[in-house]
């Protein structure tokens, strides 16, 4: 059972939404996630409030705002309309043209009416979901702002939608941990597909371009969606280490293999620290990091914790992503990231490891030789992922690797 959001009353006048608009046209534009002109009139020319009827103008507008629109009975996020930061960025990744022919897997309505400025009026913008919830929702906002012409169905994003491809462009607005065959099989010969691509548990936003027999990406962007639901859903799991009231800590985990109770004693143990001397201004990313750990690590978790168990002192480290964590599961050790200020003015902060266990100061040394190795060669670089057909049939249907340029 899905249930819908209330609707908002409130009716706008054109010279607010217009104010609204161009600033958060401009925050885009400062943030890097709008790049070019193309997307830039797509953006100013879709009435984004219209597709949040149920929240303020000023929700509609903020340039990092999501809105929730589906949730199950448990109150687990089902749909959702993402931020436009995100929904711009992987627009400028998908490079799409005037006359092509796109597939949008996960709907909602706003982001296919983007879409459909793109292609104009010479292309075609096709927009499915498995739940018809989620459809009817598109097929009612669609027509009232103007883009009627958008075909929703309700289909299982896992087949795609064999009917009107080829594609040019696939845009896959649901995160998935792998690619379906089916996206491959229906992309044109020189078409890209556009994917939030959980990756041992973290998403980037990742363009895949067809090169032979295989697809690379060279684009990576940090972002969060709601997983696939249907045949290609694949859950991760939550190991819970600590259970206090609002402190809870877990280790969230996607194929790895763990002892939870050696985990659970290890964080009841004092830790160790271990700090690398490699440091990073305030507020600067480090999800190149993160892909570096993911790359390299050979037992990769995500650390979550509320940031009440972080305040108390249960862990040292909370991140809504979940905090990068390497694992030693034949001794029931592990060392997370963690980050400290290197002056009073907390202008410039250094990187580390904590770790518990039988064979902590080993876990955390080779954390702290990874993020060494990642600060001398290739900090701010950005890999190359390649996606593969898997050799043997199993669980995945693609391999994936990722390489890193050489030292500078």
């Amino acid at each position: 059972m899905t249930t819908l959001r209330p609707m908002d009353t409130e009716t706008p006048t054109p010279a607010r939404v217009d104010a609204l608009r161009e600033q958060m046209i401009a925050e885009l534009r400062e943030l890097k996630a709008i790049r070019t002109e193309a997307v830039e009139n797509a953006v100013r020319a879709v009435p984004r409030h219209l597709f949040m009827p149920e929240v303020s103008l000023e929700k509609a507008y903020a340039s990092e705002y999501s809105l929730t629109t589906v949730r199950n009975e448990q109150g687990v996020s089902l749909s959702s309309v993402s931020a436009s930061r995100i929904q711009a960025f992987m627009l400028e990744q998908a490079d799409i043209r005037p006359g092509m022919r796109v597939l949008e897997v996960g709907s909602g309505g706003y982001n296919a009416a983007l879409i459909a400025e793109l292609v104009g009026e010479s292309g075609e913008v096709i927009t499915i979901d498995i739940d018809p919830v989620v459809i009817d929702r598109a097929r009612s906002l669609l027509p009232a702002a103007g883009y009627g012409h958008v075909q929703a169905l309700v289909v299982d994003g896992e087949e795609g939608e064999p009917q009107h491809a080829p594609y040019d462009r696939i845009v896959v607005t649901v995160e998935a941990a792998d690619l379906a065959p089916a996206w491959v099989d229906q992309l044109a010969e020189n078409g890209r597909i556009v994917v939030p691509l959980r990756l041992r548990g973290l998403s980037w936003s990742v363009a895949l371009q067809r090169e032979q027999d295989h697809l690379v990406a060279r684009d990576f962007e940090v972002c969060g969606f709601v997983p696939m639901r249907g045949a290609g859903a694949r859950d991760m799991e939550l190991v819970i280490l600590h259970d206090g009231e609002g402190e809870e800590v877990g280790l969230r985990l996607d194929g790895e293999q763990v002892d939870a109770g050696q985990l659970r004693e290890a964080l009841s143990k004092p830790r160790t620290e271990a700090w690398s001397g490699v440091t990073l201004g305030l507020g600067l990313p480090y999800d190149d990091l993160e892909l570096w750990l993911v790359s390299t690590l050979p037992e990769f978790a995500l650390l979550a914790a509320t940031r009440a168990a972080r305040d108390r002192g249960v862990v040292a480290s909370w991140s809504r992503r979940g905090v990068a964590t390497l694992l030693d599961s034949s001794s029931g050790s592990f060392a997370y990231l963690t980050m400290r200020p290197t002056s009073p003015e907390r202008t410039l902060f250094e990187f580390g490891a904590i770790a518990h266990g039988p064979e902590a100061a080993k876990v955390a040394d080779r954390l702290i030789a990874e993020i060494q190795a990642w600060g001398r060669d290739h900090q701010g670089q950005q890999p190359e992922l390649r996606a593969r057909p898997a050799e043997a049939p199993g669980e995945a249907s693609f391999r994936f690797t990722i390489s890193w340029p050489d030292k500078r």
